[in-house]
């Protein structure tokens, strides 16, 4: 399974994408995403497959277990995908979008599954301890340019914490913060500014202290230099060196995803086929806003293999 004459690249989803259920039907059917699944759930002594498979939804939701769950279900996917042909050399770059960059650094072979599950389920409790709950919010302002934003958020206070596509931006703060953008964007003409059911607000100046918490883990983790090059969020281009690495991680969690500028990136890097693995779709339908002459495909299950091994063959 490789593309014929297609330049692909992998791309991992990040928070918002988790769903019940999720992983289920490839632990079900393929061992090697059952082997990840019990990896994760070994490396936090936790039955973290049990919530996917069964819930409460609201635990799973909860950011130090959602982060290492999403990264199991993307690294299983792109195990199962390895058993069905995909090889590394066929895969021009990686990109992830936030928790999901760990995802795309633990395919490409720069972090083991082990230390990825460990790095991830600090970094969720880092961030949840950073802020507060109530004291911080985030909100996803539809149909609004960046330019206008900008200023936006500049005199409120807020900040630009996911560029995700054209006209679709979330912004991060202090809840009073973006509580007066939402009100100025939609009298800036934004279409609609809504508020996102999470518990910290991600990707703002006031994760500072777990920017400085994941400094320190990332200082000690084991990192490699990937397979096949990874696209930084922060930075928008592709990385390689391990120290670079450990820094523009550090710098993720307070900076900005420019998930915008990175798939625009790998598109003029010559990529023409985007494979979403692991769960939901979030990221292909972006990358179809983003990129409108690349193609852009899912696999999160069994069921969608077939699409998969077709477009890959044509």
């Amino acid at each position: 399974m490789s593309p014929s004459d297609q330049k692909l690249s992998l791309i991992f989803p990040g928070q918002g994408s988790q769903a019940v259920g999720m992983g289920v039907a490839l632990a079900e059917t393929y061992p090697a995403a059952k082997a990840v699944f019990d990896e994760v759930d070994e490396a936090l002594g936790q039955n973290l497959s049990a919530l996917m498979k069964d819930g409460p939804m609201e635990e799973l939701t909860l950011t130090a277990n959602t982060q290492p769950a999403l990264m199991a279900v993307s690294v299983a996917a792109f195990r199962v995908l390895q058993g069905e042909g995909l090889s590394l050399s066929a895969v021009k770059s990686m990109a992830g979008q936030s928790l999901g960059e760990y995802s795309a650094y633990c395919a490409a072979g720069a972090i083991s599954l082990t230390d990825t599950a460990k790095l991830l389920r600090i970094r969720g409790d880092a961030m949840q301890a950073a802020v507060p709950v109530g004291e911080g919010a985030m909100a996803a302002i539809i149909g609004l340019d960046m330019e206008k934003l900008g200023a936006i958020t500049s005199e409120t206070g807020a900040e630009i914490a996911n560029d995700n596509a054209p006209g679709q931006i979330v912004i991060s703060g202090a809840k009073a913060a973006v509580d007066a953008a939402c009100v100025a964007a939609k009298e800036a003409g934004a279409k609609r500014a809504l508020p996102l059911p999470v518990s910290a607000p991600f990707h703002s100046t006031l994760m500072g202290p777990a920017a400085e918490r994941m400094a320190e883990a990332l200082a000690g983790a084991d990192i490699k230099p990937p397979a096949v090059p990874v696209f930084s969020n922060v930075l928008v281009e592709p990385v390689t060196e391990p120290d670079v690495i450990r820094r523009t991680l550090t710098e993720q969690v307070t900076g900005r995803v420019r998930w915008t500028e990175s798939i625009a990136a790998m598109e003029a890097d010559g990529t023409t086929l985007f494979l979403e693995v692991g769960a939901g779709k979030v990221l292909s339908g972006l990358v179809k806003r983003i990129a409108s002459d690349a193609k852009a495909i899912n696999f999160a299950g069994p069921d969608d293999l077939d699409a998969v091994r077709d477009m890959l063959s044509h």
